[in-house]
């Protein structure tokens, strides 16, 4: 389930279809792929694009649900995800992620290689990186300009959640128990170690979110913990307490005054911090 580019969310499953859900709870389906197939990734723009991944084809849809193109890939998609001026869309698979041009006339990739299994992907925001998760307990990335790979491990668990920071400086992860922040300047990640925040005690962080506008990242735990952490400081705000379950999922709303997360246990919680003195 991923934020749509006006209200609501987009939704998949294995019934084939991309739901649209509205904040007063309706929904409408935006495309149905047939009872055979997964609706399992999906991104959008605030353009109104939506790239949604089926098996081993990603479909970009526009702001009404047309399909606009279908680009295939040699195998299952393991995610997709727009660069922030809507101009390209990557997705991630077997040996590599594939970027394409949205408005290319011809449908051919670009294709960024490295062994393995490729799941979620992301553009670093000013575009000029890639990153994925591996089915290994590692990232690998790649800097677009010369294609020199980045590769990012040392994790005692499989990476589940990463978040770049709003003017693209900082990468943070999940997968230790720690958030583990890589440096996206100075010519890093390349040759730079990472930084570790709100670590210590052992649990694993499950799930992070940047902050809009700050460089400040939220992060929750296994344990249910969620905390926010200020970057240059250090500094750490405890939000929620642990004992709800592992928190699988986090996010903030667009102006960063609200948090919430989610866990396993089906605990949702809304964090209000315009009201915070």
């Amino acid at each position: 389930m991923v934020p749509d580019f006006a209200a609501g969310f987009l939704s998949g499953g294995d019934d084939g279809k991309l739901l649209r859900v509205l904040p007063d709870g309706s929904t409408a389906t935006l495309a149905d792929f047939g009872m055979m197939k997964w609706v399992e990734h999906i991104a959008a723009h605030p353009s109104g694009l939506r790239a949604v991944g089926v098996g081993k084809a990603v479909h970009l849809l526009d702001k009404g649900g047309a399909t606009l193109k279908t680009l295939a890939h040699p195998s299952t998609v393991g995610g997709v995800a727009f660069d922030a001026k809507g101009k390209r869309v990557a997705a991630g698979h077997y040996n590599g992620v594939s970027l394409w041009f949205v408005n290319s006339k011809e449908d051919k990739p670009r294709v960024l290689p490295w062994k393995g299994s490729h799941q979620l992907v992301a553009f670093s925001p000013d575009g000029t990186h890639v990153v994925s998760t591996m089915q290994e307990n590692a990232l690998h990335g790649w800097r677009l300009t010369d294609q020199q790979d980045m590769r990012m491990s040392g994790y005692p668990a499989k990476i589940k959640s990463f978040s770049f920071t709003a003017k693209g400086r900082w990468m943070a992860t999940a997968g230790a128990d720690c958030v583990v922040l890589w440096p996206f300047f100075a010519g890093g990640p390349m040759g730079k170690p990472p930084m570790e925040l709100a670590g210590g005690d052992g649990v694993l962080c499950t799930q992070v979110a940047c902050h809009p506008q700050h460089e400040v990242v939220a992060a929750g735990f296994q344990d249910g913990l969620v905390l926010m952490a200020e970057i240059g400081s250090g500094k750490i705000v405890p939000v929620a307490a642990p004992g709800r379950g592992a928190v699988s999922a986090l996010a903030w709303n667009a102006t960063g005054t609200q948090l919430a997360f989610g866990t396993e246990t089906g605990f949702a919680g809304l964090v209000d911090l315009s009201k915070r003195g």
